[in-house]
Order: C-alpha cells, then sequence, then structure tokens
C-alpha cells in the first residue's frame, strides 16, 4: 500500500479510505443493506491487513450502529496512532429541536456521541456532512475550531456542496485564524463528473485533500447497465443520483466494459483507476462487501490508463444535474 499526504497537511494516509456506511445493524437507520457486525469484522481486518489506514464512517449511518462497529473492530485489529478514523456531523440523529444540522449545540453533543460510539479520545479528521443552510457559517466554523482546539478532533473536512460555499467558508476560517478544512469529500465518478467544473480546481488551488464518495457509482460502472444489486434496489438514495433510462450513463458503462474487457481486469479496477489518477484526488472511498472488492480496489491503484483509455471513458460523458447536495 502506498501513502500520500493528505491534502497540504503532514498526515500520512493509505491510498484508499474504507468507507464503513456498508457496515452497520441492518435493522437500525434506512440502510437494509448493510452487513451486520460478525459480517463486517472480517473487511475491515482485511483492509487493515493489506495497509489502508483510513476508515470513513458517519454519526448517521445506520444510526450510529456503523460507528459503534468500526470503533469495536479497530479497536482489536490496529494500533489508535497508525489509524486516521473519519466520522461526520449534520444529518438528523433525534426527532425535534436541535436533532440535526451544524450549530453550535449539535456540534458539540454530536461529537462527543460519536466518541462514544467509536470508543475513542479523539476523531482524526471530524467532516461537516453537507453544508447547513439553516446556520451562519461563522457559528459552525467556529465551534469546529473549538472541538479542534478541546483535542477532541486533529482535522476538520467538509462533504458535498457547492464550490462558493466551500470557497466562502475557508475564507472566514482563514480571517478569524480558525482551524480551516483540509478535505473535501465529493461525489466524483465516471458516472458524475459535474465537480471537475469548479470543486476540483478549486481545491488544487487551496491545497485541499479530495476524497471522493461513490467512485464506482454505488456499483453501477461494476456491472451492464441491466444489473441490479440488492442495494440498488433498496438504497433511497440511488434513484437521485443515477438514472437506468439515461442512453449518455449507460454508453459509459459500455466503455468501461469495453476498457476493462481489453485491459483483462475486472470493470471496478478500470473505474476507480479513473478517479484515482485524479491530480486533486488524495484517497478514493471505497465500499466493500464481498471479497473480491477489496481485491479489486488495491489492484486499481496499480492499474495506469493511457490517454487514449481514459479519452475513451470520457467521451460519452454529458452535463448531469447538480446531484449529491442533500
Amino acid at each position: 500500500m502506498d501513502y500520500v499526504k493528505l491534502g497540504r497537511t503532514g498526515l500520512d494516509v493509505s491510498r484508499l479510505c474504507l468507507g464503513c456506511m456498508s457496515y452497520g445493524v441492518p435493522d437500525r437507520g434506512t440502510h437494509a443493506w448493510t452487513l451486520p457486525e460478525d459480517e463486517s469484522r472480517p473487511f475491515i481486518r482485511k483492509a487493515v491487513e493489506a495497509g489502508i489506514n483510513f476508515f470513513d464512517t458517519a454519526n448517521t449511518y445506520s444510526d450510529g450502529s456503523s460507528e459503534e462497529i468500526v470503533g469495536r473492530a479497530l479497536k482489536d485489529f490496529a494500533r489508535r496512532d497508525e489509524i486516521v478514523l473519519a466520522t461526520k456531523v449534520y444529518m438528523r440523529m433525534q426527532p425535534g429541536p436541535n436533532g440535526g444540522g451544524l450549530s453550535r449545540k449539535a456540534i458539540f453533543a454530536e461529537i462527543d456521541a460519536s466518541l462514544r460510539r467509536l470508543g475513542t479520545d479523539y476523531v482524526d479528521l471530524y467532516q461537516i456532512h453537507r453544508f447547513d443552510y439553516g446556520t451562519p457559517m461563522e457559528e459552525t466554523l467556529e465551534a469546529l475550531n473549538d472541538v479542534v482546539r478541546a483535542g477532541k478532533v486533529r482535522y476538520i473536512g467538509a462533504s458535498s456542496m457547492y464550490a462558493w460555499q466551500f470557497g466562502k467558508m475557508l475564507s472566514i476560517s482563514e480571517r478569524n485564524g480558525w482551524t480551516r478544512f483540509v478535505t473535501m469529500q465529493n461525489h466524483l465518478n465516471l458516472l458524475y463528473r459535474e465537480e471537475e467544473r469548479e470543486m476540483l480546481p478549486l481545491c488544487q488551488a487551496e491545497g485541499i485533500g479530495v476524497i471522493p464518495w461513490s467512485p464506482l457509482a454505488r456499483g453501477r460502472l461494476t456491472r451492464d447497465w441491466s444489473e441490479a444489486s440488492k442495494r440498488s434496489e433498496t438504497d433511497k438514495v440511488i434513484p437521485s443520483l443515477y438514472s437506468r433510462t439515461e442512453e449518455a450513463d449507460r454508453a459509459v458503462v459500455e466503455a468501461v466494459a469495453e476498457v476493462a474487457a481489453k485491459r483483462g481486469v475486472p470493470r471496478a479496477q478500470v473505474a476507480l483507476a479513473w478517479v484515482a489518477q485524479k491530480q486533486a484526488v488524495s484517497a478514493p472511498i471505497i465500499g466493500a462487501t464481498k471479497e473480491h472488492h477489496l481485491d479489486d480496489a488495491i489492484a486499481a491503484l496499480s492499474l495506469e490508463l493511457s490517454e487514449e483509455e481514459i479519452a475513451a471513458l470520457e467521451a460519452p460523458y454529458v452535463p448531469h444535474a447538480v446531484a449529491g447536495f442533500s
């Protein structure tokens, strides 16, 4: 496993981040397709043994049970000082007022709840899961600065939002001498490339580490257009991200299949290699619910796509409406 600096920090992370949304109690939250703890632990252990030191979860995944499972597994399989543990805040965790969002009250309550579930004294990377239109940016940024100063968080990051919003937040932090975002976790894959327009150039200019979510488009890039999986049939987010009737998207999926066939490798390797080779990208966030998922992801890091292959993969793409911001 190779390691890179996360953005402009001195923090070393593996070139792959294991996304842990797939690990959680199926009956808790809205992800009925998740793996329970006994089925999740082998994947986390295999990732550690493969040299992956970067793990991403969120307070909202499976109603907090993802954090619980990940925390227990990493305590058993890894040394805490070698692990880069990331989680998120924003999504609603309880009914009623102040049950979600990025207010000072919510951030202070949720970081403590995440630490309890993870079984750790600090989080390496604490990310705002989405932009909060109901809270002043200054309130959110000062609260994040304070949890860093309190020693509960080492670095802070952001997730899907408009580039102007991210740029303004970076500017506010700089003016006030507050802890600055070091990462952007955004939606980027061959079926959704809108982040190439403004967000990726902004991150490169500002030294922000990019850690894309859904680099395989929820598996759409790894199988024939007409095929489905348990997750694709039950994941309530997929319909808002990808369409099965968009001819251009179908052409992209077919291009991945063609390049993979010529290379003699699984489609997942080709799709992930495309994301990993993006100059702004530090570490794509990959999911793993089958043994070969980790094997393919690791192999993708060694797959160098030619300029001709990249052109063939990108040629069918057409502009898409913004997706993944809510």
